[in-house]
């Protein structure tokens, strides 16, 4: 949060972290103990940290989400069970509460880095023309490149994404090339919105591209919006399967 006394110097952000309980592969995810907590709770305690951010709530479907989010001293509001992504439930939270940046903070992400969070608003709020901004690291591993559960993101010179894939982005031509010139950056599904864009973006239908990767934020390139990338610092390790959990708690124990 900011911090007391702090000038306010850029417009304000406010943090939602969707949370809900219905998970394909991990059912009731965000209630799912690491180390003593729940995970919704230490996604809440990380983003918290955030000094860009002028709130945080979680935008959840569920009252057993709710329930707990409460319980820890979080802010809860109940969104539609209908909504088919993150997107769709922050839409909801900004029709009803204003703020000129909206950050989606994914409920998976336990080791989200609060300055992280920082660098997206700072950044959007900075760019005068990007609508939408994400965040992305580098990815030095071959193997990682090719995991299509990992996301590439390719960017121009100004660092505005011109694609995202779950295939190896960009493809070395020639061997002997990977890795030089245009490295491969794996995307962090962390998103900032302008009030404007956010609503109309989740207004549209999914197009062609979005329903054929899997990947939502294609919606807003095939319609012509720009998403700016910016370089994220953190650690990221989601929780999507009970496979993940084990890896999770150890890099917690580290103190990653």
């Amino acid at each position: 949060m900011r911090a007391s006394g702090e000038p306010q110097t850029l417009p304000d952000a406010l943090g939602i972290i969707p949370a809900r309980y219905g998970s394909t592969r991990l059912p009731g995810k965000p209630l799912v103990p690491l180390l003593g907590k729940p995970l919704v709770q230490h996604v809440w305690e990380r983003a918290r940290r955030a000094r860009r951010l002028a709130g945080l709530l979680v935008a959840t479907d569920d009252e057993r989400i709710a329930s707990v989010v409460t319980g820890f001293g979080g802010i809860a509001v109940m969104t539609s069970p209908e909504h088919a992504s993150g997107t769709d439930r922050l839409a909801e939270v900004a029709r009803s509460r204003s703020a000129a940046i909206y950050v989606n903070i994914q409920g998976d992400e336990p080791l989200l880095e609060p300055g992280d969070v920082d660098t997206l608003v700072d950044g959007l709020a900075r760019d005068g023309e990007a609508p939408m901004g994400t965040l992305a690291v580098p990815l030095a591993d071959p193997r990682e490149a090719e995991d299509a559960n990992v996301v590439k993101v390719v960017c121009d010179a100004s660092g505005r994404a011109l694609y995202f894939s779950r295939a190896r982005i960009p493809h070395p031509r020639h061997p002997g090339t990977d890795g030089s010139g245009a490295a491969w950056r794996r995307h962090i599904g962390i998103y900032a919105y302008r009030r404007e864009f956010l609503l109309e973006y989740a207004s549209w239908p999914p197009t062609p591209l979005e329903r054929m990767e899997g990947l939502e934020q294609l919606r807003a390139l095939e319609r012509g919006g720009a998403i700016r990338v910016f370089p994220a610092r953190g650690r990221y390790l989601g929780v999507d399967t009970p496979e993940d959990v084990a890896a999770v708690q150890i890099a917690l124990r580290e103190g990653a």
